[in-house]
Formats: structure tokens, C-alpha cells, sequence
């Protein structure tokens, strides 16, 4: 069942020693509650939000540009902006909703965004692959203005001998919106365009205007659409795990557009009612960066510092003339990735039954099929789009990582829960997001604290499986509370807030 479930994990494997599994005991203890359990109810609350989760409604569709007093127009008179996005589908998500709304700022016009290519991602998708461009373009017309391209006489200029190249390094990390009006708008307005090249997490979350907020909020929930190939094969996925067509609703008619409420064909596919999706952010340059320990020995030891000379060697530099802190301290601070074992334990201690319908999200794991034999023992019904989607299914989206992980977005933000297992990742935080932003308090997000985590399951060798359900369910249910977003959290993690989102009882 493995070796079928993820036949590219285990080709990884061929010729090397298997990944030995952690916490072994309290994986036998989960076995064990696991099978007594089977036939009492899950906890009530499992499968819901707090219920003051259902005052917060989306409101960021609502423009007031009027009451906003004097923050630019949306004429884009004053030059143009091109951005060159990094990192992957997440980061540039994040960068080309930062981009329109320092246009608005500027009274720029944008460019639809480019994407550079990544030695990581190894995608070579842009803006158009991706995204609707002309719904995008079309809904945020009231906002800014958009092109498709530089007018002719601009496109031969040399924009790095003009001094209109702007690189990370030129504008600080969430930079305050003063920032871009004070060094980038003279360039502007001096050379008609400026270039920004990376732009990755280049604009802050607070202080900034109202209006300004709530259009970054509007350009992530609403202006940005997958093609429909995207759309399409997102409507097949979900159909297949729910058992039924999707149901016509705000958040699925987002993802989904026209095939939102709509049979795809060969869509059900003996389907569960109800399903938890799970984001293993486990993949080797995940493992590899984070410097901790993960059981392997010395084979493990090896094989990742070959792969952290070859892919960050920047890192393997530090290391070598730095004195960093050691594994166990790394992971005692929470600063390691949870393992599958280390995830799976966590579902089985806040009462996800055996037969639970599980969907894995994310690349290939490190460790492959024994590694994932710690998920699959506990819970059978483990599900991937490969296994989901047939070969000729997939076939449109091979070799392009990005539009593979926008059908991992749109089940996971479609899943009757949804687990994280790193609150770092920005995937998982765009998830989160979505599903805050449109679940009307029916779509959890677990969000492990796994600095308090890595402190119970320290104790595997001697902890009895009930005070182990107790800790885990009472930090589960901390990271569950519902409330407004913290001063300077990301309003693509956490959307709850006025600019975004409207509360119900005021």
C-alpha cells in the first residue's frame, strides 16, 4: 500500500539504509487507544471552530477609497511598476498582493508580476499559468490600473543603468509604506518605472493605512483565481474526497469558480463525507535547513550536510566558523519540523479516529515509505493527489510545482480540518488564512506549539498515553482560541481583523 501511495518516495530510497522511526513506544501506546476508541464519539469540537468564530465575516471586497482621504488614485499616472517574484507559488502570492498595493501608494500602474526561476522549485510557470490575468486585472480596476506589458518606448531602457533596478537588499524587510514614498517614488517619478526584483515580504503589516490594508486583503481573497485547468482538477480532487460535488459556497466558488456545485466527470470516486487534510512540511531542504536531528545517525548526519554543501552552502559556512546551538536544543525551542511520526501522534492524541479520511499534503518526505509507515499504520485511508488522480489526470502538471501545489492549496483549504505541522510555513499560513477568511467558523486549522510540544514528547520513554492526550489537546485548544490579529501578524495567516474582515455583532 505504500510503495503505491508514494512510488516516488521509495524510488529515492533504492541502495540506501531505511530511515529508522522515532517514539516508537508512544506509537505502540497510539495503536492501542486507537483500536479501544473506535467506537466512541470524536470530541464535539474536533471538527468546528470556537463558536465565536462565526462573527467575523469577509468584508474586504468593500472598497471606501473616498472616506480613505489622500492615498494616491488609482490612475497609475505616475510610472510603472514591474516586480520579479521569488520563491515559490506562496511567496510570490504574498509579493504580487504587496506590489498592487504599493502601486495604489505610488499611483503606479503595475505590470502583470513575472516570476523568476527557482533552482528549488524548478518551475518555470508565470502569472498567466497560474492566475486568471484578466479577472484579476478587471477586479482591482477600481483599485489600480494594470497592464500586460511595459509600452514599447520603455522596454529597451536599461533599467539597472538608469538606477530603477530595486533589489531586497535596496529596501528592508516589511518596510513601512513611508519607506517606498520616500526612496522608490522619486525613481518613479524620475524614470517612469521601477523594477523590484525578489520583493519578498518587502511591505509591513502595520502601521499602513486603512484602505491600503484592506485592498493587500482584497487582492489575496478575491482578485487572485486559478486558471480554470487548475480550478478544474482542484473540483476533481475535492469531489473525490468528500464523496460528492463541491458545494456551491463563497470559498469554493472562489477556488473553484464555474465548477463550484458542478459534477466534474469521473469526479465521485467512493469518497469520504468528511476528511482532514495535513500539510507534512518534512521534504530533505526543509530537514536539511533546520539543522536538527531526526534519528538517522550518522548515515542521516551525512546524507544531509552533502545536501546542505550542495544547496545551501552559505549555511555550511556559518556552521563551519560559527558555534551553533546543538540538535536538542533546536528542538527543544520548537525550531525543528514535527516528523510524521511526531504529527501523527498529535491526531491521535486530540481524538481523530482510525478510520478517518486523511489527505497528505507537500512534496516528497524525507525518509519515504517507512517514514510515512508511521502515519499509514494508525490511519489506512491516507490519500495524495497521486493517488487520487490518475496519470493522464496529472500529467498536465508535471514539472510544474507551482500549479501542483495549487491543488494542494485548494484541498487543504476545502478539508473539514485542516492540520499544520509547521505554523512557519507559508503555505500552511495562506491556508490558514483562506480558511478563516471563508470558513464561517465550520473550518478548523490545528496549530501545533511545538516548542511545547517537543517538551511532552521528550518524555516518550516514561509518559502513559492519557496525560499525553490531556497536554496535547490542552495546547491544541490554546492555538484554537479566536481572536483579532495580533499588531504586525500577516493578514494572509491571520485575516481577522476589520480591514478584512467585518464582525457581525457591532
Amino acid at each position: 500500500q505504500l510503495l503505491a501511495l508514494h512510488p516516488e518516495v521509495n524510488a529515492t530510497e533504492k541502495g540506501k539504509r531505511p530511515h529508522p522511526v522515532m517514539l516508537t513506544r508512544l506509537l505502540a501506546l497510539a495503536a492501542h487507544a486507537l483500536a479501544e476508541v473506535d467506537n466512541r464519539p470524536e470530541p464535539k469540537d474536533l471538527w468546528k471552530e470556537p463558536i465565536n468564530a462565526t462573527l467575523w465575516k469577509p468584508c474586504s471586497d468593500q472598497r471606501d477609497w473616498e472616506a480613505s482621504g489622500n492615498i494616491s488614485s488609482s490612475e497609475g499616472t505616475n510610472g510603472y511598476i514591474i516586480i520579479s517574484a521569488n520563491g515559490g507559488i506562496n511567496q510570490q502570492r504574498v509579493a504580487i498582493c504587496n506590489a498592487v498595493t504599493i502601486s495604489r501608494l505610488l499611483n503606479a500602474t503595475l505590470v502583470i508580476p513575472k516570476f523568476l526561476y527557482s533552482n528549488v522549485w524548478l518551475d518555470k510557470s508565470q502569472f498567466r499559468d497560474i492566475y486568471q490575468e484578466d479577472y484579476f486585472i478587471k477586479y482591482l480596476k477600481p483599485d489600480i490600473r494594470i497592464v500586460k506589458e511595459l509600452p514599447l518606448e520603455l522596454q529597451s531602457l536599461d533599467l539597472e543603468a538608469i538606477g530603477s533596478l530595486v533589489n531586497d537588499t535596496d529596501v528592508m524587510k516589511e518596510a513601512k509604506p513611508s519607506i517606498y514614498v520616500k526612496k522608490i517614488l522619486p525613481i518613479l517619478l524620475k524614470n517612469r518605472v521601477v523594477h523590484f526584483v525578489g520583493f519578498g515580504n518587502r511591505l509591513s503589516f502595520d502601521p499602513i493605512p486603512f484602505q491600503l490594508q484592506r485592498l493587500r486583503c482584497r487582492c489575496n481573497f478575491h482578485a487572485l483565481r486559478f486558471v480554470h485547468k487548475i480550478q478544474e482538477t482542484g473540483a476533481l480532487l475535492v469531489e473525490r474526497l468528500h464523496g460528492h460535488m463541491p458545494h456551491l459556497s463563497p470559498l469554493q466558488d472562489n477556488l473553484l469558480g464555474h465548477f463550484a456545485g458542478k459534477s466534474v466527470p469521473g469526479g465521485n470516486r467512493n469518497g469520504s463525507s468528511k476528511y482532514l487534510a495535513v500539510h507534512l512540511r518534512f521534504e530533505i531542504d526543509m530537514v536539511a535547513y533546520s539543522m536538527c536531528y531526526f534519528g538517522g545517525g550518522k548515515d542521516e548526519e551525512e546524507e544531509l550536510e552533502m545536501y546542505r554543501q550542495i544547496h545551501f552552502p552559505a549555511l555550511t559556512e556559518i556552521k563551519r566558523t560559527t558555534k551553533l546551538p546543538s540538535a536538542a536544543f533546536l528542538r527543544s525551542e520548537g525550531k525543528c519540523p514535527l516528523a510524521p511520526e511526531e504529527a501523527v501522534l498529535m491526531l491521535a492524541a486530540i481524538g481523530f479516529k482510525r478510520r478517518t479520511s486523511i489527505y497528505i499534503a507537500g512534496a516528497e518526505i524525507y525518509g519515504g515509505g517507512r517514514r510515512m509507515a508511521a502515519i499509514s499504520r494508525l490511519y489506512p485511508a491516507l490519500v495524495t493527489k497521486e493517488t487520487l488522480l490518475s496519470p493522464s489526470e496529472l500529467e498536465p502538471f508535471r514539472n510544474f510545482s507551482s500549479q501542483l501545489a495549487a491543488l494542494d492549496f485548494i484541498a487543504c483549504a476545502s478539508a473539514d480540518a485542516f492540520a499544520m505541522t509547521d505554523p512557519g510555513s507559508q503555505f500552511s499560513s495562506l491556508v490558514q488564512g483562506y480558511r478563516m477568511y471563508y470558513g464561517g467558523g465550520d473550518l478548523p486549522t490545528l496549530r501545533p506549539n511545538k516548542r511545547r510540544l517537543a517538551s511532552i514528547l521528550v518524555k516518550n520513554a516514561t509518559i502513559e498515553w492519557k496525560e499525553f492526550e490531556t497536554r496535547v489537546n490542552k495546547l491544541i485548544q490554546q492555538t484554537k482560541q479566536v481572536h483579532e490579529r495580533p499588531i504586525a501578524r500577516s493578514i494572509f495567516r491571520h485575516p481577522r481583523c476589520p480591514e478584512c474582515m467585518c464582525r457581525t455583532d457591532n
